[in-house]
């Protein structure tokens, strides 16, 4: 057992004291990640919707709270998007990458059988540790399911990078609509119909939506923290079986903090190599009032070997 997965343990054990009323929540196990690592098994039965709700009031920052009601899906545009398939392991069929991605949406159902989740934040201590790549391809292997729909989001408006692993705009974003410039449908997207209709992915595309960044500057902290954010996932969280939210690192800045407020869940990302024990506990520690999943591990070089298991074979399946 790793000592980040001791780090894990020590937060979690930590957070029962302090909230010794409530259920205890069970981590999940650590997941191995390779810099590639993809697709899931399929399931048969969606997440239920959650009830609908229209919140009504203002935030701080004086911007309406209420949305009336819901979402006009049909008003969502759709946009071309140019997918950087090197770095998203996740629209494969085969390969020792996917596996390790299939394990931790295997983990992440396991986890939603002991209590509900469907929005999940995924977030890191410190830069550069994999966590858009991680966010991204969680997004893409939960959508692999043909009744299974997901919401991406781009919760980290300093550093926005998810879209160019998609390939397409970065705003309007979740910036504009913190700050009251837009609304849930006017910062949405979704990919093109390919011409291809054999083309790699178009399945799963087809049950993705993405919300870009934007661009929050130095106002992110404070968008971050507004009310607004919470109101945005009640009212997108009938529409989809999963929202997936990529945030800024944990100890840097306090947005992912204040994100997490919102989500069911938090997945954290080290960095195989990279992450320093006392980077991976100062994260769980920042985050010890959220329900965190676990710890993903980011860009390990000796992933297990599946290539013989069972006969199994790449080029014959």
């Amino acid at each position: 057992m790793s000592r980040i997965y001791e780090a894990l343990q020590k937060a979690e054990s930590e957070r029962k004291l302090e909230r010794h009323e409530r259920e205890p929540l069970t981590p999940v196990n650590e997941v191995e990640q390779m810099p590639a690592t993809a697709a899931l098994a399929d399931y048969e039965t969606p997440l239920p919707f959650a009830e609908e709700r229209t919140v009504e009031g203002i935030d701080d920052a004086g911007a309406p709270l209420s949305m009336g009601g819901g979402l006009n899906l049909s008003s969502i545009p759709r946009l071309p998007w140019n997918l950087a398939a090197a770095r998203l392991p996740a629209l494969l069929e085969r390969g020792p990458a996917i596996e390790q991605f299939r394990s931790l949406r295997s983990r992440i159902y396991e986890a939603r059988d002991i209590r509900p989740i469907k929005s999940i934040l995924v977030t890191s201590g410190l830069p550069q540790e994999g966590k858009s790549f991680i966010s991204s391809n969680l997004a893409l292997s939960l959508a692999r399911h043909k009744n299974s729909k997901v919401l991406l989001i781009d919760g980290d408006m300093r550093r926005y990078t998810v879209h160019e692993l998609l390939g397409t705009e970065s705003d309007p974003g979740l910036a504009d609509y913190l700050a009251g410039k837009a609304t849930a449908e006017e910062i949405m997207q979704r990919a093109e119909e390919p011409d291809d209709p054999n083309a790699a992915g178009r399945a799963v595309l087809q049950n993705l939506n993405f919300i870009p960044g934007g661009n929050g500057g130095d106002k992110a902290a404070d968008l971050s923290g507004s009310a607004r954010f919470g109101e945005l996932l009640r009212t997108v969280a009938p529409y989809f079986d999963w929202i997936i939210i990529d945030s800024s690192p944990v100890l840097p800045v306090s947005d992912a903090v204040n994100l997490a407020r919102s989500c069911d869940g938090v997945l954290l990302v080290a960095r195989s190599g990279i992450t320093k024990y006392p980077v991976a506990q100062r994260a769980a520690s920042e985050l010890r009032a959220s329900n965190i999943l676990g710890f993903v591990l980011n860009a390990v070089h000796e992933a297990p070997q599946v290539g013989n298991y069972y006969g199994y074979n790449a080029s014959k399946e």
